[in-house]
C-alpha cells in the first residue's frame, strides 16, 4: 500500500508512522510517502487521520505500478534530453563495452557527434565472469569519460560494479547503470535511491519480471524516481545465441509499469551479425531506449568483442531505424 501523508506531517512524525506500520518512506515536494507491505489492503487505523490519499496494491510492485501512476515517468538526462512521460522519444545509447584508451573513446564520441546522438556508453568498472579478463580502467576511465563529455557535450552512462565506487560513478555519470550482476546488490540499489540522477537497472538473466521490478522498487522507495528498466536477455535452454531477449516481458513491463523501458540487443544476441535485425524489432516495440555496443575495431576489443558493431555497421543500421520509429509515432534521439 502507498500512503500520501498530509502536508502538515513532519519528518519525525513520518518516522514514527513508518515504524508503526512496518513501512519505508521518502519525502517528495514537502510531503511524505509511506509504502507498506502489499498485504495491507486496508488503511491502518494509525494512519486514518494523517492520510491525504492511499493506494492499495496486490503485490510489491507498488511505486512502479500503473495502478499508482498511470502515466509513464519522465526521465531527464543531462540538460536537454527527456524520455518517458508524453515525449515519444527513443533514446539511442551507444559506445564500446569498455573504455580502453583515450583514442578509442574519442573515436566513439566523434561517431556520436557526427550522427547527432546524445548519449555515450562505456564501462570503467567491469563485472567479469573470469578473474583473468580485463576488469576496466576504473577511475582513470571514469575521468576520461568526464573529459569526453566536457569536450563533445555528450551525456555519459557507465556501470557500477560494486559499492566501493558507486559514489564516484554517481558523481561523474549522467546515467548510472546497474548491471545485471548487480541487480540484487541492495547496497548499490539503496545508494542509487539516494542519488537524484537517472538510473538504468538491468534485468539479471535469471530474474523473473516480478523480481526485476522489485529491485527497481528499492531505488524508487528511497526517493529516486528517475529509474529505467533495461531488458538485456534471459538465460533459456537455447545455446545458439548468448541469451534470449524477452520481448514478451517487455510487453508486460509496458502494460503494467510506469517506468521507461530500454532494450539491449547487443548483450542478448551476443553476436554482431544479429544485432541490426534485433534492434529494428526493438524499435518497433515502441520502447523508450536502446543500448547498442559499438567499437572502432571490435576484433581488438578487450571485452565483448563478438557483439560490438564497427562504426560502419552501426551507421548502416542507424539509417534504417528512423523510418521504423516514425512509422509508430516515435523519434530516435
Amino acid at each position: 500500500m502507498i500512503v500520501h501523508l498530509k502536508e502538515n506531517i513532519n519528518e519525525m512524525e513520518a518516522v514514527k508512522l513508518a515504524e508503526a506500520t512496518r513501512a519505508v518512506f521518502y519525502e517528495k515536494e514537502g510531503k511524505y510517502i509511506l509504502i507498506t507491505p502489499s498485504a495491507d489492503h486496508e488503511l491502518p487505523a494509525v494512519l486514518e487521520s494523517v492520510t491525504e490519499a492511499f493506494f492499495p496494491m496486490d503485490s510489491d510492485i507498488q511505486l512502479a505500478s500503473k495502478k499508482y501512476l498511470s502515466q509513464l515517468r519522465e526521465i531527464q538526462v543531462g540538460k536537454n534530453v527527456k524520455l518517458g512521460g508524453d515525449h515519444n522519444n527513443t533514446l539511442l545509447i551507444t559506445g564500446p563495452c569498455s573504455i580502453e584508451s583515450r583514442e578509442q573513446i574519442t573515436q566513439s564520441a566523434e561517431l556520436l557527434k557526427d550522427l547527432n546522438i546524445t548519449t555515450l556508453r562505456a564501462g570503467c568498472f567491469k563485472p567479469r565472469t573470469s578473474p583473468y579478463s580485463f576488469q576496466g580502467l576504473g577511475m582513470e576511465g571514469l575521468l576520461m569519460l568526464a573529459a569526453v563529455r566536457e569536450k563533445y557535450g555528450l551525456n555519459i552512462i557507465t556501470e557500477v560494479r560494486d559499492a566501493t565506487h558507486v559514489d564516484a560513478v554517481i558523481e561523474h555519470a549522467d546515467i548510472v547503470q546497474v548491471g545485471s550482476k548487480a541487480m540484487y546488490d541492495h547496497g548499490i540499489l539503496k545508494s542509487c535511491g539516494k542519488a537524484r540522477k537517472p538510473i538504468l537497472l538491468k534485468r539479471h538473466f535469471g530474474a523473473t519480471l516480478q523480481e526485476f521490478v522489485q529491485a527497481a522498487e528499492f531505488i524508487l522507495s528511497a526517493g529516486n524516481e528517475q529509474v529505467m528498466l533495461c531488458e538485456r536477455g534471459i538465460r533459456t535452454f537455447e545455446n545458439k545465441t548468448r541469451f534470449s531477449l524477452d520481448l514478451c516481458g517487455v510487453a508486460y513491463l509496458k502494460e503494467h509499469t510506469n517506468l521507461p523501458v530500454v532494450l539491449d540487443p547487443s548483450h542478448a544476441m551476443g553476436i554482431a551479425y544479429g544485432i541490426p535485425d534485433l534492434t529494428r524489432a526493438c524499435v518497433a516495440m515502441g520502447v523508450d531506449g536502446l543500448l547498442i555496443e559499438t567499437h572502432p575495431t571490435p576484433k581488438v576489443a578487450k571485452s565483448d568483442a563478438a557483439q560490438q558493431l564497427n562504426h560502419d555497421e552501426f551507421r548502416e543500421m542507424y539509417r534504417t531505424l528512423e523510418p521504423i520509429a516514425k512509422a509508430i509515432g516515435r523519434k530516435i534521439i
